[in-house]
């Protein structure tokens, strides 16, 4: 009896782990909002956390910013971000390699004028000592 009620016990243990479990592409989801959330919120910590030392993004007219660029942009005080969601976010592995695209429909306003825009987005984020960091951006103006 007392055997029969341990197998039950380590049992229902490894059901509820696996109940709980994240998948990789919802673990690296949850971690680009949360890294756009810091950026609308200008989280400037929280944004470079999530960056790769080496990062860079290009911009929908071929401009390239390093992380240094990139997080002085954000966290300019003429820059507003209004909360945005992503649409058709798609994720792929390539073993310590993973591509997360998507669209975003931004608003906001710079230097107190609006703006608006809509785009497609790549990242390109890399696995190294098991955490994942973005490392390249790129965004492509969607045509309305």
């Amino acid at each position: 009896m007392k055997i029969r009620l341990t197998i039950i016990t380590a049992v229902l243990a490894l059901a509820a782990a696996n109940a709980c479990a994240v998948t990789p592409s919802e673990e690296l989801a949850r971690q680009a909002d949360a890294w756009d959330k810091a950026i609308i919120s200008k989280d400037r910590a929280a944004i470079a956390e999530n960056m790769a030392e080496d990062f860079r993004q290009i911009s929908a007219r071929g401009d390239v910013a390093d992380k240094a660029a990139f997080l002085d942009a954000i966290m300019s005080a003429k820059l507003v971000i209004n909360p945005y969601g992503v649409e058709d976010m798609d994720i792929r592995f390539y073993g310590d390699v993973a591509l997360v695209s998507g669209r975003t429909r931004m608003t906001g306003s710079y230097d107190g004028k609006p703006f608006g825009s809509h785009y497609r987005y790549v990242d390109v984020y890399l696995r190294k000592e098991g955490k994942w960091r973005v490392a390249s951006v790129q965004i492509t103006p969607v045509q309305e």
